[in-house]
């Protein structure tokens, strides 16, 4: 029999998937314990340490006795995809979701997101293509020659999604639970299978505006990613339910 830990149930559990985030993860911890903290909501932050080489699970322990828990599990499949979807499938919280190690998108987002997923939206993902967000700093260019491209095939699947690769996603959390075992796609286009399973299931996704800064030191390599994202976008789009 597989063994499945399972943490404890919180309202909110936000997923941070980490590969060598070392450098990044100790300010976007701190200035989310300190808005977590301040909110009505219990809650727990989650670091899938993604088979990282550097001291990402040493950083955990800084925050031992952080006023909101912080928590490290692993993942040994590589991926951010994994990762999340690891992150999900051992949460029990009721609402839960993922961000960025690197703030890109501001903490401060949860609270309008928290109030729609409280009124019933299954998931609510930050946009910076939704009416009203904005670019604080722009991405490279081939960065954006890139997730143009990606947006027009992710279009063919989910058209009603302006943004599917904001990295700051949640949702309602047996739902996901659910949806998140038949997703297979490990890659930086695993947001998109999960978006259009959703859709497919009947739920739709909201979208919130965000002012979006780009922070160096993705792990995202458009020479080595830039392919297997676009062939996994076609593969999504060819799978129903």
């Amino acid at each position: 029999m597989a063994f499945r830990l399972v943490r404890p149930m919180v309202d909110l559990e936000l997923i941070l998937p980490a590969f060598n985030e070392e450098r990044r993860l100790p300010s976007t911890i701190g200035v989310t314990v300190d808005h977590l903290a301040a909110r009505p909501w219990t809650s727990a932050v989650v670091v899938v340490d993604n088979d990282s080489a550097d001291g990402t699970r040493d950083v955990v322990e800084r925050f031992a006795r952080a006023p909101v828990p912080v928590r490290t599990i692993g993942c040994s499949d590589h991926g951010k995809g994994a990762a999340v979807r690891r992150g999900i499938a051992t949460s029990s919280a009721r609402y839960v979701g993922f961000a960025d190690a690197d703030s890109a998108t501001p903490i401060a987002t949860l609270d309008q997101i928290m109030v729609l997923l409280e009124q019933g939206h299954p998931a609510v993902i930050a946009s910076r293509r939704a009416p009203g967000a904005r670019y604080e700093t722009e991405q490279p260019s081939l960065r954006r020659c890139g997730g143009w491209a990606f947006r027009q095939l992710a279009r063919l699947t989910i058209p009603d999604v302006a943004d599917t690769q904001c990295g700051f996603k949640f949702f309602d959390g047996p739902l996901i639970r659910e949806v998140v075992r038949d997703c297979r796609v490990d890659g930086f286009a695993f947001d998109v299978e999960i978006l259009a399973r959703l859709e497919r299931r009947g739920h739709r996704v909201t979208e919130v505006p965000v002012s979006w800064c780009d922070v160096p030191g993705s792990t995202f390599s458009a020479r080595r990613d830039g392919l297997r994202s676009m062939a996994d976008l076609i593969r999504i789009s060819r799978v129903r339910g």
